[in-house]
């Protein structure tokens, strides 16, 4: 049996994530397996590193710097999230991620990007953090907000458009028990995109455009099966009890706080029966 962790995206949201992924690390629980959508791709390599409190540390000092996450990073390079910043002085400098224990660590680790030709998901291993860094750029690089990502000459976007919750993409890998976490509420369905815009922003990718008009449906449809497999007892799913109330970038650094407290609290309720479950 192979355990596997599956984690959505959701932009700022994600922080609820963290806070469930810290409590597994104060735990000691451990997957075969972990894959990432988006946020989730940003929070789990940390969870695989075995960095706890790292993603609140960072999220909570910078979430006010406009090279993070901004508006005017998005007006002055095209992406909403600013690339040197994150993914570089982050992770290298200011908030050092442990690029040794992740190369030490026996977890197997994925990505889920969109590629904008064929407006499919695909599913990268990360061998390297430092070297796949971006593929976790481009998991979490969001339609409209951010530069498409060029990865030896496929184009690339935010996973979450193709799979935003890819449980069944692990299923698939042989990881047969599987934790979920989302970041949404399970009273949460997902609205119709404006149609006019995907297909004028993406009109050189059809295919994608057609995908982002669909992607409710799919995300709705994903969200239905997930609920059938938990109830049947093949999946065991953590997701927020109401709203987290963030937006996709949130500056208010007590927001982030609250909605990292309730990713904790909820994970402590059932750590316990994560505990037996996973036996």
């Amino acid at each position: 049996m192979k355990t596997g962790l599956v984690l959505e995206g959701g932009g700022c949201r994600g922080i609820y994530t963290a806070g469930v992924l810290d409590v597994f690390l104060e735990n000691g629980i451990e997957f075969d397996g972990v894959i990432g959508v988006s946020a989730g791709a940003a929070h789990g390599c940390s969870f695989v590193s075995k960095q706890k409190g790292r993603s609140i540390d960072y999220y909570t000092k910078y979430c006010n710097d406009p090279r993070f996450m901004s508006i005017r990073s998005w007006l002055k390079e095209g992406n909403v999230v600013g690339v040197d910043f994150s993914y570089h002085q982050l992770p290298e400098k200011l908030c050092p991620y442990d690029y040794d224990a992740f190369l030490n660590c026996n977890t197997e680790f994925y990505s889920v990007v969109t590629n904008l030709e064929t407006a499919k998901a695909e599913y990268i291993k990360i061998n390297d953090m430092f070297a796949d860094i971006d593929y976790i750029r481009a998991s979490a690089s969001l339609p409209y907000f951010s530069r498409i990502v060029d990865i030896k000459g496929k184009k690339y976007l935010d996973g979450g458009c193709a799979d935003s919750v890819p449980i069944d993409a692990f299923l698939d890998m042989g990881f047969d028990k599987n934790v979920v976490i989302l970041t949404r509420p399970n009273s949460y369905r997902k609205k119709p995109e404006l149609r006019f815009l995907a297909k004028a922003v993406y009109r050189k990718y059809p295919e994608f455009a057609k995908l982002l008009l669909n992607r409710h449906e799919e995300y709705n449809r994903n969200i239905e099966h997930i609920n059938e497999l938990e109830k049947e007892g093949k999946i065991f799913v953590i997701r927020p009890k109401a709203d987290l109330h963030l937006g996709r970038i949130e500056h208010n650094a007590e927001k982030i706080k609250n909605a990292y407290d309730k990713g904790v609290l909820d994970a402590k309720e059932c750590v316990s029966n994560l505990i037996e479950w996973l036996k």
